[in-house]
């Protein structure tokens, strides 16, 4: 098996206030009545190297608080740079389905805008963990691959059954999302009680080569502060805080 090893993955989870009409965050939501719903924010990014070039990769997922009453995750956003080019990808709630837009430098992606039916995301797992992991289904389930992974491995997106199983040891819970066409698994850590931080995770998977890969990650530093507000050059200590150097 060949190890793949990624270099220091950062998860940012915040909540904000969203508009339901526009899928963007409010800027005076005092004033927006009903428009407003309260999401769950993850800001997902990876930075690694595959020889002489980089790849910076950012994923944001944003799931309603309410999730009973809301539903699935209203938005998620996909953005990829190295030095090959760009691609954005865009997944917008609409009732039953996603609106998705994607864009590649790749001349067999290119321009394309679609829609896909809504079922559990892999990208909004990591949201539904920290609001609430009771919301967490077990069991085949119909579950769309995360957008990491369908642009890395270049794959259309769309929805495929998984096999999905839970279980406990003491104050750890061990989620494991294994899709079947894919033959992927996701397996995830996190603690029992609140806030139910994330623990790790490791990921095998079928590469472009034909061989098995293995990633994996372990929480190294968390921070729980208003981080919006540390823009400035006086805060770049806080870097040291989560073994983070400063360039990255």
């Amino acid at each position: 098996m060949a190890k793949i090893e990624m270099v220091t993955p950062i998860l940012i989870f915040v909540t904000e206030d969203f508009s339901r009409k526009k899928q963007v965050k409010l800027d005076h939501p005092q004033a927006a009545g009903n428009d407003k719903v309260s999401v769950m924010k993850m800001n997902f990014v990876k930075k690694f190297t595959t020889g002489i070039y980089p790849y910076s990769m950012m994923l944001s997922a944003f799931t309603p608080v309410v999730q009973p009453r809301e539903g699935h995750s209203v938005k998620v956003t996909m953005s990829s740079q190295e030095w090959c080019g760009h691609v954005y990808s865009q997944m917008n709630r609409d009732g039953n389905r996603y609106q998705v837009k994607s864009y590649s430098y790749f001349e067999q992606e290119g321009d394309a805008n679609f829609a896909i039916k809504a079922t559990l995301l892999e990208d909004e797992v990591w949201n539904l963990i920290r609001i609430d992991p009771s919301a967490l289904p077990v069991g085949r389930v119909e579950v769309t691959p995360g957008l990491f992974f369908t642009r890395l491995g270049h794959k259309d997106l769309k929805a495929e059954f998984a096999n999905i199983s839970r279980r406990e040891e003491e104050n750890t819970v061990y989620y494991s999302v294994a899709f079947e066409n894919s033959e992927r698994t996701l397996a995830i850590q996190f603690t029992k009680s609140f806030p139910h931080k994330i623990l790790g995770w490791t990921e095998t998977f079928v590469g472009l080569d034909g061989r098995q890969h293995r990633t994996s990650a372990t929480l190294d530093k968390t921070l729980h502060i208003d981080y919006w507000t540390r823009n400035k050059n006086e805060f770049v200590y806080l870097r040291d805080s989560l073994n983070l150097p400063i360039n990255h």
